[in-house]
């Protein structure tokens, strides 16, 4: 069951969107990260990345994924949780299991 179905809100939505965004070069990209407190996002996390293997990972990354125009692409995806506070004149979901599609159907991007 997804998140939104754990909710007491009335026909719970998620969307997602898929962002790419290209960076001058490694270095920029990490501190992005940083900015937006992507970095050391796992609890259980070691030490502190030395200088040197940042310097490996920011050259490993540009020669992987480097752009022609010297730029480092990077893909975010985000995910919106949407819902509607109850009232009487709002749509009543169905009932489980009714369908006549499957999600499956749908494909992916």
């Amino acid at each position: 069951m997804s998140v939104a179905a754990h909710t007491d809100l009335p026909l719970p939505a998620v969307d997602t969107d898929y962002i790419q965004v290209d960076y001058p070069n490694a270095f920029v990209l990490m501190e992005h990260l940083r900015g937006m407190g992507e970095n050391h996002a796992v609890q259980s996390r070691g030490a502190p990345a030395t200088r040197d293997s940042l310097l490996a990972a920011a050259s490993i990354y540009q020669s992987m994924f480097g752009q022609p125009d010297g730029t480092v692409p990077a893909t975010f995806q985000v995910i919106y949780l949407i819902g509607w506070s109850p009232h009487e004149s709002q749509q009543k979901p169905l009932r489980r299991g009714s369908a006549q599609h499957s999600l499956k159907e749908l494909g992916h991007d």
